[in-house]
C-alpha cells in the first residue's frame, strides 16, 4: 500500500509517521511530502531513509492513502486532486470539516458511517475529538441539552513556532512570537482568529463539530478557548446538562466501558487527568466527575488528551485503520 503523509516534517506529520510504524499499518511505500524547503531531505521510516518529495510528485505516485496535515490551503487545493484519481484522503485541517457530503469522523463514535464513496474524510479539531469521545456515550444514554466548555490548550496546538516561543521565554531569550503576548506565566483567551460574533474560530469549531459528529443538532455548545503555557496536552472543563437524569455511578460505568476513554477519578488519592500524564498516550482521560447542584440533570467533568496524538495523529491513523478493517482500503 502506497501511503503519502502530506506535512511529514511538521509536528503532527511526524507523529503520524511514528504511529503508522508503531501500529504496524501495512505501508509498502512511504511517500513523505513537505514544502519546497524540505524536498530532498531524508526522514526515517521503518529504519529506512526516505526522501521527502513535493506534493506534485506525490500526486504522480498515485498513493492509495494520503494523510494531510499541512493546513487548510493545501487541503483545499490538493485533497480533491488526490481524491479524483482514487486516493483516500484523511484531512487534519479545518477546511473540509463542515462541508456537506464530507464525513467528520471519530472512529469510536461514528466510524461505522465510512463507505467506499468517502474519498475525502475530515479529522475533527483536537479539542472536539476529546470532548466528543467522552460525551458521546453519555449523550446516547441521557441526551445532552447544553454543553459549556472552557479549554486549557497547550502551545503545541499552535505549532512549532509557539513551542519555540515558550521555550525562549522560559530561557529568557528574545525570539519570534507566535502569539501577540508572552505565553510563559500567562494565559491567553485567544485560540485561532476572532470572528465577527466575538468568538474565536476554535470556539466556533467546538460549537458546531460535535453536532455533526453525533448527528444531532438538538443540543448546543458554548465554548471559551484559552491557551496556557504547557508544552503538550489539552484540558477541558465541561458542564453538561441532560434531558434525562443520571447518577454518578451510571456515568462512571458508561465512561469505563467507552472505547478510548480512561477514567481517573479518585480525589482521595489526588487521582485526576493532567496533561503531564496524558503526554504520549492515545487515550482520552476523564475525571473530576460530579453532579452540578445548581442545575437539573447536570454534570461537571474534566477531560484531558494529548492533542498531537488522539487530538490529531492517532485519530487520523485510526480512521485509516477503520477503512482497512471495512475492506475499503
Amino acid at each position: 500500500m502506497k501511503v503519502a503523509v502530506v506535512g511529514a516534517t511538521g509536528m503532527v506529520g511526524q507523529v503520524i509517521l511514528e504511529l503508522l510504524e508503531k501500529r504496524a499499518f501495512p505501508v509498502t511505500q512511504m511517500i513523505p511530502v513537505a514544502s519546497a524547503a524540505s524536498v530532498g531531505r531524508s526522514i526515517k521510516f521503518k529504519d529506512q531513509d526516505v526522501a521527502v518529495v513535493s506534493i506534485n510528485q506525490a500526486l504522480n505516485e498515485r498513493p492509495d492513502l494520503a494523510l494531510f496535515s499541512a493546513g487548510s490551503t493545501a487541503s483545499e487545493h490538493w485533497a480533491p486532486k488526490f481524491a479524483e484519481q482514487g486516493t483516500y484522503v484523511i484531512d487534519n485541517s479545518s477546511f473540509w470539516r463542515m462541508s456537506a457530503g464530507i464525513k467528520l469522523i471519530v472512529p469510536e463514535i461514528n466510524g461505522d458511517l465510512l463507505g467506499l464513496e468517502d474519498r475525502i474524510i475530515a479529522n475533527p479539531n483536537c479539542s472536539t475529538i476529546q470532548m466528543v469521545l467522552a460525551l458521546g456515550p453519555l449523550h446516547k444514554a441521557f441526551k445532552m441539552k447544553r454543553v459549556i466548555v472552557s479549554t486549557y490548550q497547550s502551545v503545541s496546538g499552535t505549532g512549532q513556532k509557539a513551542v519555540q516561543q515558550l521555550e525562549n521565554e522560559i530561557a529568557g531569550i528574545t525570539g519570534p512570537m507566535a502569539y501577540p503576548y508572552p505565553i510563559h506565566k500567562n494565559a491567553l483567551p485567544h485560540c485561532d482568529v476572532f470572528l465577527e460574533n466575538g468568538y474565536t474560530k476554535e470556539e466556533q469549531k467546538l460549537a458546531t463539530e460535535p453536532q455533526k459528529i453525533l448527528g444531532d443538532s438538538n443540543f448546543s455548545v458554548s465554548a471559551t478557548a484559552v491557551r496556557i503555557p504547557t508544552a503538550g496536552g489539552h484540558s477541558e472543563s465541561v458542564n453538561v446538562s441532560f434531558e434525562r437524569d443520571f447518577d454518578i455511578d451510571q456515568v462512571r460505568q458508561i465512561l469505563n466501558e467507552a472505547p478510548g476513554v480512561v477514567v481517573q477519578d479518585l480525589p482521595q488519592t489526588n487521582t485526576y487527568p493532567m496533561p503531564f500524564t496524558a503526554h504520549g498516550k492515545d487515550e482520552v482521560f476523564v475525571g473530576r466527575l460530579r453532579r452540578d447542584p445548581t442545575a437539573p440533570n447536570s454534570l461537571n467533568l474534566w477531560i484531558v488528551a494529548d492533542n498531537l496524538r488522539k487530538g490529531a495523529a492517532t485519530n487520523a491513523v485510526q480512521i485509516a485503520e477503520t477503512l482497512l478493517q471495512k475492506g475499503i482500503l
